[in-house]
């Protein structure tokens, strides 16, 4: 569809922005405000201080009515008045023009724009909100200029085939006085059955994109790839162990090359040992910065989900859904209450509309905006007041009123973007990578103080085998190094850094897995704080039922009964059908039932899917519906168009009705109401006497028939039908005399003071059938411990109809209203809670009363809603759900969960998602501290019982069972996907520890035999295998000897008895390492349940993850035992050695099924006794230990302070370099690129343009100053 104007062309390829002196007028701005005596210079205050503005009664009482209908008594009139002129006294109000648009020396870029079609640059349209500055408004030419400079349109937005545009605005004719301005209600009404498809355009709004950049902020800049490599080696124990292995390198290079080697033996090859450290070291670096690069490539996805939402805009004249992220500079969007605002702009039009701007500027009142047509008439007439405001900021939100308003600033150019570019910030830490942090310290503590205990106990051994040892210097140190290279490894085994990560690899598979089923997490917490909810409080409109509403039965007046479907017909009642009924009505009943759907409503006619639909509340496009199809309803627009709208009564949760008032041919006032039809009902005092008369006339409301509609009212209630009541009230006056008017306004009046003696007109069943699924749903929540209430607006009849359809209310619930709810103390209301499953009639305030003593009462509450009021519920709630097709802007962001169908079995999968999450976390931590265990306690024994203080387990092995543990393991244990029986057990309550009696069975009793399976093998596995016999000097064989040879590297003739005696140990060891792994392997099938049952493979094949995770580890540690080596000192083993191993491991499973039968209760006594012993002995060691280390410890900080801390700072600054320059040296060849590619899209334009001819604009003229007028 074609603008409404084509902009001129100009001769220029630059578009010069700066105002011409002939175009603008450089008089001084200024206000309309009332003297005071003591009035002060506000010279630091902005026009966002309204509050505190002279807040005088003159000023207030002022009225727009005076200011349009009595202009002849305006402040100008300074011959009949006490008034004189002084300058503003606000800040960027007393300034001239030229000044208003001055660039500030920190954005002056803003201000230069080349090859711009557009008459204003960022930077200029920035001028009117920073801070908000009439003289700004007024120097751009008011709200007709910038829709002239911005190339749009006030009433059809812009055109959906926009590319590039091909000619020119320049300022002078955008600002131009003497252009000529068509007002909005002269423009011809765009028709409203155009169906404007959201097909995308190639190339769509290439110049608005390149002049004015589209609405999205710049993403962090993520971290790259080589940047969480070196924060996974920037670790204090890797630097430690690198160090060493760097050191046990150079010895052993020095060994090998400069000591020759003893006679019979071969040349040293200790340096393998240095080497494979550090290999080992890379690998564990690798393997973790890629893990963490996945993570946050998944983050960042989901973020860019989590920001993204949807809002109505006007383009080629029909309203569409559009992505946030598309809204464009000149974009017509449309306001309603509840919305927060996507970008800045200016207030085309719109009713009561009142914005919260706290979180944008810190102001707290509610701020009233006027129309920017208003606003410009104003400045024109010298009658501006420092109250007016037409200015929309990003980030605020819409307290009530509808309207639009046009975009003039987005992304990073909105005040809302400019503050949140200095505010990006981490990923969240959720309270349970918090508790597993805090976990991993304690354990890594008791691990370091482990490796500290074998260190010292090796070092004393040492130290007393030095006056008898005849090893070479050299030798000596790689002793040293050997005991410290294994005290280090025990510290990386045992510090579980893995734990943290688990969590956030849990919560990154389940928040992606969860998107895909209608659930998009904002809030990291919530994923696994729902897995324990006690309780949900639900919404029922568009949760628990479909939102599909339809009109399917009514009364007409008190008399006349219709129904849509003959099975709802009652021929006792004379019950016709809608076409029937509404045949009957006059002419001018006909038009007022039209007047109270069609003006009485905030929906309008837009296109989901393709097909034109009415787009809002599921209520009003419901009637609309009705309407069209009954009422011979044309478009909206077009109903709405010949209406003059005096006043507007936004709905309001707490009165549960909406309503309008519009000027009459006449020239009398109707007064339109609709709402809840008990409330509605109670308000009524007349009737209409006969709906077919050709005139209106009422009658009083009998008390027969006041009690004939209750009862209609509750019939349908029983039905499971929403009831709205529709009522009206003529008035010869607006505002009527003796009401109250606001006092910011005085031609509105208060709705509580006109809210009586109305006439009622009918009421209408809507029907809202429930969900597929809800009632399973339902049952499957209760199942699992959670108890379900549901909180609705509907009255008692029909909340308690739909509650037992779905299962929520049971023989022995309570249902009760909102009003005596709230009414009660609370204790009552505490002993009251838990029978409490209806709540009906309740206002937002009630909800957020329940949420608040369910918590108090211990409960963890989920709650869902939708609109603007619920968003302290939200907030308050554990974890809140907002309706991410119905919700209101605020009720998202005060959620933590955004339910994208509106959905309650979504809910139900959000619980099940939150419990696998719990669960990984726990499956994984009992799997490491089993590792934990095992590791430590099997690599401090045999290194201590050890003749040559050489632990079983090699620093190698070792980082090999880390990389198992702390990532193969959180990979494979994280990624189980939740199955229904995971419902089968009630919520865990908040205070569970993390460890509950059932793991620590698990933990202690496979630690325990693994433990005696490793022991056996290593300190009488030489025996049972009958090596002591083969190593014999009479049955030295042969393949011992080549086992020798490997080993040493000796020729056959020089390997010696005591040669074979090291390559069987050597073997043995082996078998003890091949074994460990082996256990952990089979231990991690055990750990993928957390209860006493038996099948630990059930759902295996499903998870990919696992089984691929798995095979990996199992290739691993098969080719390290044929090709590892000297690396990990180890040696290759045969068949039936390979069938010890496994058969030693594979009982581990059939050890877990006993496990499992031993009650939990009987564990958790034993365990009790035990750490009462263990608490009792171990406290005086550990007061010893401390004196004896704490010495040690302020060595280790000092030492920390002075070599590791600025070594760090030098290696973190120079790296930092070398990718900064790194990125620039990337980001050249782009930005030239972009360059080159802008440059010739704007060459192709240049041939166009310069064919248009340049239109000599009209003698320009000044408008009049705003004179600012105070009383003397």
């Amino acid at each position: 569809m074609s603008q409404s104007h084509q902009p001129d062309s100009s001769n220029s390829d630059v578009e010069d922005l700066t105002p011409s002196s002939s175009a603008v007028d450089h008089s001084p701005l200024s206000l309309q405000v009332p003297t005071s005596p003591t009035a002060k210079s506000l010279g630091g205050e902005t026009l966002r201080s309204r509050a505190e503005s002279f807040n005088s009664t003159a000023e207030t009482t002022r009225s727009r009515a005076n200011s349009f209908n009595s202009k002849a008594e305006t402040a100008r009139s300074r011959s009949n008045s006490l008034l004189t002129t002084v300058r503003s006294r606000f800040e960027g109000d007393d300034w001239t023009t030229e000044e208003a648009l001055r660039p500030d020396k920190n954005n002056e870029k803003d201000f230069e724009v080349e090859n711009s079609p557009f008459a204003f640059s960022p930077g200029q349209l920035n001028k009117t909100l920073n801070p908000k500055s009439l003289a700004a408004y007024k120097a751009l030419g008011g709200i007709y200029g910038l829709e002239y400079g911005l190339q749009t349109d006030l009433v059809a937005g812009l055109s959906v085939d926009e590319t590039t545009l091909p000619g020119k605005v320049s300022f002078e004719e955008a600002t131009s006085p003497t252009r000529s301005q068509k007002p909005l209600e002269a423009r011809r009404i765009i028709a409203q059955d155009v169906i404007v498809t959201d097909r995308q355009v190639q190339g769509q709004f290439h110049d608005r994109k390149r002049v004015f950049n589209d609405n999205r902020l710049p993403a962090k800049k993520a971290v790259s790839i080589w940047q969480l490599f070196w924060n996974a080696y920037n670790d204090r124990v890797l630097l430690i162990l690198t160090a060493a292995a760097v050191i046990s390198l150079a010895l052993g290079i020095y060994e090998a090359v400069g000591q020759p080697p003893q006679e019979g033996e071969g040349p040293s090859v200790d340096w393998v040992e240095g080497l494979a450290i550090m290999v080992a070291i890379i690998i564990v670096v690798l393997v973790t910065g890629l893990n963490d690069y996945r993570r946050e490539k998944q983050f960042t996805a989901l973020n860019a989900k989590k920001d993204d939402r949807q809002v109505k805009a006007i383009r080629s004249g029909k309203s569409v859904m559009i992505s946030v992220f598309d809204v464009m500079v000149g974009d017509i969007l449309h306001l309603e209450s509840g919305d927060a605002i996507p970008a800045d702009g200016i207030l085309v039009s719109g009713h009561g509309v009142r914005c919260d701007e706290s979180s944008a500027t810190g102001e707290s009142d509610a701020m009233k905006k006027t129309a920017g047509s208003e606003a410009w008439q104003r400045i024109l007439e010298g009658s501006a007041t420092s109250k007016l405001d037409p200015f929309i900021i990003s980030g605020s939100k819409v307290l009530e009123g509808v309207g639009t308003y046009l975009v003039t600033s987005v992304g990073v150019n909105s005040s809302f973007g400019k503050i949140m570019m200095g505010l990006q910030t981490e990923n969240e830490e959720t309270p349970l990578q918090a508790k597993l942090s805090r976990m991993a310290n304690w354990i890594g503590a008791l691990g370091t103080s482990a490796a500290g205990l074998l260190f010292f106990v090796l070092l004393f051994r040492f130290f007393a085998g030095l006056p008898d040892s005849t090893e070479t210097p050299a030798r000596k140190g790689q002793i040293f190094l050997d005991i410290l290279i294994v005290a280090i490894t025990i510290i990386v085994v045992a510090v579980p850094e893995g734990l943290p990560v688990a969590v956030t690899l849990a919560l990154s598979f389940a928040t992606k897995r969860m998107f895909k089923e209608n659930n998009l997490v904002r809030h990291l917490r919530a994923c696994e704080t729902m897995g324990n909810a006690t309780t949900i409080c639900s919404d029922k409109t568009g949760t628990l039922t479909q939102n599909r509403m339809t009109v399917v039965a009514g009364l007409l007046g008190t008399q006349v009964n219709f129904a849509r479907d003959t099975d709802m017909n009652d021929e006792e009642k004379a019950v016709l059908t809608l076409a029937s009924a509404f045949g009957k009505l006059s002419p001018v009943t006909r038009n007022l039932l039209l007047q109270s759907v069609a003006i009485n409503s905030t929906a309008f006619e837009g296109e989901e899917d393709g097909k034109a639909t009415y787009l809002g509340s599921k209520t009003e496009t419901a009637l609309l519906t009705m309407a069209k199809e009954f009422l011979g309803m044309g478009p909206v627009a077009e109903e709405r168009a010949g209406v003059e709208v005096v006043q507007l009564f936004p709905f309001d949760s707490d009165r549960k009705c909406m309503g309008v008032v519009i000027r009459l041919a006449s020239g009398s006032y109707r007064l339109l109401v609709k709402g809840a039809a008990e409330i509605m009902l109670a308000h009524a005092t007349q009737e209409l006497s006969d709906i077919s008369g050709v005139s209106l006339d009422t009658a009083v409301l009998s008390e027969t028939a006041s009690m004939r509609v209750s009862a209609n009212i509750e019939d349908f209630a029983t039905q499971s039908l929403r009831t709205i009541a529709l009522l009206y009230r003529d008035f010869p006056v607006w505002p009527p005399v003796e009401v109250q008017t606001l006092e910011e306004d005085r031609s509105m009046a208060v709705f509580e003071d006109v809210f009586d003696d109305l006439v009622f007109l009918g009421v209408v069943g809507i029907q809202d059938p429930l969900r597929d699924g809800v009632a399973h749903s339902v049952k499957r929540c209760q199942d699992a411990g959670i108890v379900v209430r549901m909180v609705t607006g509907d009255n008692l009849t029909t909340a308690s109809a739909i509650a037992i359809q779905c299962g929520i209310k049971t023989e022995k619930g309570l249902v009760m209203e909102g009003p005596k709810f709230r009414q009660l103390s609370d204790e009552d209301m505490d002993s009251m809670l838990p029978k409490l499953q209806v709540l009906a009639r309740s206002s937002p305030d009630d909800k957020r009363i329940l949420v608040s003593r369910l918590k108090h009462l211990g409960e963890t509450v989920a709650v869902t809603g939708d609109g603007t009021n619920d968003g302290p519920a939200l907030k308050m709630a554990d974890v809140g759900f907002s309706m991410g097709i119905a919700g209101t802007e605020v009720a998202k962001e005060a959620s933590a969960i955004i339910l994208m169908d509106d959905n309650f079995s979504s809910i139900v999968k959000a619980v099940m998602w939150g419990r696998s999450v719990n669960d990984a976390v726990s499956k994984f931590l009992q799997f490491q501290l089993t590792v934990n265990i095992t590791a430590v306690v099997l690599a401090f024994v045999s290194a201590v019982s050890s003749p040559d203080m050489h632990s079983v387990l090699s620093a190698v092995q070792l980082l090999w069972v880390n990389l198992i543990m702390d990532t193969f393991a959180a990979l494979a244990l994280a990624t189980d996907a939740p199955t229904e029986k995971i419902l089968d057990r009630k919520p865990t309550p908040k205070r569970a520890p993390l460890i509950t009696t059932n793991m620590w069975k698990m933990i202690i009793g496979q630690a325990i035999y693994q433990l005696i399976v490793t022991f056996v093998l290593y300190f009488a596995g030489y025996n049972i295998l009958g090596y002591n016999e083969q190593c014999s000097a009479e049955d030295l064989t042969q393949r011992y000897q080549t086992e020798c040879g490997y080993l040493t590297g000796l020729a056959f003739e020089t390997c010696q008895i005591e040669h074979c005696t090291e390559a069987l140990n050597t073997q043995l060891n082996t078998m003890v390492f091949n074994t460990f792994v082996w256990m952990q392997i089979f231990n991690e099938f055990n750990n993928r349940r957390l209860d006493n049952k038996f099948n630990i493979f059930e759902n295996v094949l499903k998870n990919q993850f696992f089984i691929g995770i798995n095979c990996i580890m199992v290739g691993g540690q098969v080719m390290i035992i044929f090709v590892g080596g000297k690396a990990f000192q180890i040696t290759r083993i045969d068949g039936p050695q390979w069938a010890v191993c496994i058969l030693c491991a594979l009982p581990c499973l059939l050890w877990a099924v006993l496990l499992r039968c031993i009650p939990d209760k009987y564990a958790a006594t034993v365990f009790g006794f035990v750490a009462r012993l263990w608490l009792a002995g171990a406290r005086p060691t550990i007061r010893v230990l401390a004196l004896l280390f704490r010495p040690v410890g302020r060595g280790w900080r000092q030492l920390s302070r002075h070599v590791f801390a600025p070594t760090r700072r030098f290696s973190s600054r120079t790296a930092g370099k070398i990718w900064k320059r790194k990125a620039v040296e990337e980001e050249e060849p782009r930005s030239k690129g972009a360059a080159a590619a802008t440059a010739d899209v704007e060459a192709g334009d240049s041939s166009e343009r310069a064919q248009l001819a340049s239109l000599t604009a009209p003698p320009q003229q000044a408008p009049p100053p705003i004179t600012l007028t105070t009383a003397t």
